[in-house]
Order: C-alpha cells, then sequence, then structure tokens
C-alpha cells in the first residue's frame, strides 16, 4: 500500500524562476498474517447508495472475499475510499447509529467527500494493532448519500487481519 503527493510551486523571477519542489511517499509492504507488517483479509467494491440513504458495511462477518468468502476483519491495516467524479452529491464516511466502527473517526465523527475525492489511511509496517474493530459493539462502517435526489456510487478497499 502506497499514499503519494507531488507538487511544484514555481514563482517567475527577474531572472529566472524559483521553484520550490515536494515529494512524499509513504509506503508499507504487508506480507500475510496477522502481526506486525501482516494481513490476511480483503474487500474490494464498487458500490451505490440511493439518494438520501446509508449503508452499515459490517467488517465483522458479513462481507465477502473476491472467492465469496466471510470476512471477519479484527484490525484494519488500510482503508481506501474513492468517490466517483459524477456523483452530484457527497459521500459521508462514518457515525452509524449502533455499533459504530470508533477506531478511527471516533463513533460519532463523519469525513465528508466531495465528488471525485478519495480517502486512504494505512497502518505502519511496526504497527501489530493498526485500527481495532469488534465484532457487535464496534464493527459498523456507515456510508451514506447526503443529498436526495441522486445515487452515489464509490469504490473501497479494505485490508486487515483475522487477530
Amino acid at each position: 500500500m502506497s499514499i503519494a503527493a507531488s507538487a511544484d510551486l514555481s514563482a517567475a523571477l527577474d531572472l529566472g524562476v524559483a521553484r520550490a519542489p515536494v515529494q512524499v511517499r509513504r509506503a508499507v509492504a504487508l506480507v500475510s498474517g496477522t502481526g506486525a507488517g501482516k494481513a490476511d483479509k480483503v474487500f474490494s467494491d464498487r458500490r451505490s447508495i440511493a439518494a438520501s440513504s446509508s449503508e452499515d458495511l459490517d467488517l465483522a462477518g458479513v462481507l465477502l472475499d473476491p472467492f465469496g468468502a466471510t470476512i471477519t476483519f479484527a484490525r484494519i491495516k488500510g482503508l481506501i475510499i474513492s468517490t466517483a467524479a459524477a456523483n452530484l452529491n457527497n459521500v459521508v464516511v462514518g457515525a452509524a447509529a449502533s455499533a459504530p466502527w470508533a477506531a478511527l473517526l471516533g463513533a460519532t465523527h463523519t469525513l465528508t467527500l466531495r465528488p471525485g475525492a478519495s480517502f486512504a489511511v494505512m497502518a505502519g509496517a511496526a504497527d501489530v494493532t493498526g485500527y481495532a474493530v469488534t465484532a457487535t459493539t464496534a464493527d459498523l462502517l456507515k456510508i451514506a448519500n447526503s443529498g436526495a435526489g441522486s445515487a452515489v456510487s464509490y469504490d473501497i478497499v479494505i485490508i486487515g487481519a483475522s487477530a
């Protein structure tokens, strides 16, 4: 998994151009397993939510992996959510009404992703805990359509460990 940013700020001078380039890249390579620097579960999907609606993604025992097996995350090591550029409404992440997955945003906080926006978070290679999931009491990731009138779509990738 990796996150990268690149920018090049420049300004004209009397005799040339001043430049301030920035490049930041953070990456973590996870191997199979459940400890530090390891993950053994992956969920990915392109999803759609009707106008003024929401869904709760149950991180412990409901989602299916690419082979049709049920996934039970105990720890999330990486999360990527990307909204479709064609969306007319925002996609709001977090604050499930019951059993919210609170390890990342807390129980009541949300993150608003505008059309075409992306959000990514990853645990470091030495991080054993990642973002904990507690089955039944703290395992619902709410994804909501912020408005009426049209559906929204988004892509999601969750990488984690079963223990």
